[in-house]
């Protein structure tokens, strides 16, 4: 061991003769501990929170999507979307027809985004069809026209209206579709809204209504709800629902249309790169988003959180350094006479100054060393005992957790940096010392 290092241990395991030095050592120690800890976990949570919601949105939606500059939706898609498919990074590519919808049961009633899917392709582009916790999504396959006509005999369109149209007598329910009654599958909280389960049947109806003598009738259509899926993710649970394309056509009167192709990349960060290929190959009249536009402000408010994080928390590293300014300024002022005696024995100046270095940095090691074993020991509690959170607040169910090494070594990096910053002044005090008048008057 070093003689520097030898005295400035020695010096920290010294019983003090005032007691209050002692105390603010263990202050500066638990302070930086803490602080050290606070930003690991805060960290944890905030890298967290990113990667989930990244995975969760990256898993419920396509990589790029690809519409028509126009309103009027794509037709003649079939050729296109095998076309597109061929593309050099695309992995997978779907059709979709979006709509807004009323989903109703009885007299409670929720606004809902309807997705007409071939089930076989949405499963490429996206999985909340594959998180389906009650029923399932199969029977959003298409069925042979004998399974197709025996459903009919049960449950043909045809009875009365349930709700009178304002201002007028109940008139016979419009032919929307003249075929069984389509299976539906609805997020979970948009389920307990309009307080409906598997195998409830639902009113959903279209704000593209048609012109009758009575005047503007929206058009609806009753569904069986064959499964309800829970992403985790507010903004898909509350309000996302699924049919078959033909199905959602049929609703919206637009035969043979879909809104958008939705597609998978293999390389996520190259996904604006890769949607512009798409649009060009699309041609005129076509425009692409991607993920990261749909999402942008949502990363960069994690982003500046995470600074913004760090940086208040940083504070608490600044305190405990505080501490150990304090605290070595203290003892430079006991040890005066044993620095005058090293001195004169042929300590340099040079020497003197390491061994408060050494001591100032003793401390902030064992605070560091104790704060990063605190702080990765919480963080893996608070991954493995989840901590539940409301998900129509915060858009997740829990808290999550995702502690990087990396930030470790930044966060002991930092705690070390300050805490030697704050060594320099009582360290080249007792650097100052003159041994012959601190032995005069000591």
């Amino acid at each position: 061991m070093r003689f520097e290092l030898f005295i400035a241990a020695r010096y920290l395991r010294a019983k003090r003769r005032q007691a209050v030095v002692g105390v603010i050592t263990a202050i500066s120690v638990i302070g930086v501990a803490a602080g050290v800890a606070s930003l690991i976990i805060a960290l944890a949570i905030t890298n967290g929170m990113r990667r989930d919601m990244q995975d969760r949105l990256l898993g419920s939606t396509a990589h790029v999507d690809l519409m028509r500059v126009a309103a009027d939706g794509i037709r003649e898609w079939r050729p296109l979307l095998d076309r597109l498919r061929k593309i050099p990074h695309v992995t997978a590519a779907a059709p979709g027809l979006y709509g807004q919808v009323l989903i109703s049961r009885g007299a409670r009633s929720g606004g809902g985004l309807i997705k007409g899917v071939i089930p076989a392709d949405e499963r490429t582009v996206g999985d909340l069809l594959q998180k389906v916790t009650e029923g399932s999504a199969a029977a959003l396959e298409p069925q042979d026209a004998s399974a197709a006509a025996t459903h009919l005999s049960d449950e043909r369109v045809g009875a009365k209206r349930e709700h009178p149209i304002p201002g007028g007598a109940d008139t016979p329910e419009r032919p929307v579709a003249a075929q069984a009654v389509p299976p539906i599958v609805i997020g979970k909280d948009l389920a307990e809204t309009i307080g409906a389960k598997v195998g409830d049947t639902v009113l959903v109806t279209s704000p593209q209504g048609e012109l009758t003598p009575l005047g503007l009738v929206p058009k609806y259509q009753r569904c069986q709800v064959v499964g309800i899926f829970s992403s985790g993710f507010y903004q898909y649970d509350s309000s996302y629902a699924f049919m078959r394309l033909k199905d959602t056509q049929r609703l919206f009167s637009e035969p043979d249309l879909i809104s958008v192709i939705s597609f998978k990349v293999d390389d996520l960060y190259s996904a604006d790169r890769i949607a512009r290929v798409i649009e060009q190959e699309a041609g005129k009249g076509f425009q692409t988003t991607n993920w990261m536009e749909q999402n942008r402000e949502l990363f960069r408010a994690l982003k500046l959180e995470q600074m913004v994080t760090f940086i208040v928390l940083a504070l608490i590293v600044c305190v405990a350094a505080l501490n150990i300014l304090i605290a070595l300024t203290m003892m430079v002022m006991e040890k005066t006479r044993d620095i005058a005696v090293l001195m004169s024995f042929g300590v340099t100046e040079m020497q003197v100054r390491r061994i408060f270095l050494l001591q100032g940095l003793l401390i902030s090691v064992i605070g560091t060393v104790l704060g990063l074993i605190l702080g990765y020991g919480l963080s893996w509690l608070g991954g493995h005992y989840r901590f539940p959170l409301d998900a129509a607040v915060y858009s997740i169910d829990h808290l999550p957790f995702a502690p990087r090494v990396w930030d470790g070594v930044i966060v002991g990096a930092v705690s070390l940096g300050v805490s030697l910053l704050a060594t320099l002044y009582p360290s080249g005090s007792a650097a100052k010392v003159l041994p012959a008048e601190a032995l005069r008057y000591e």
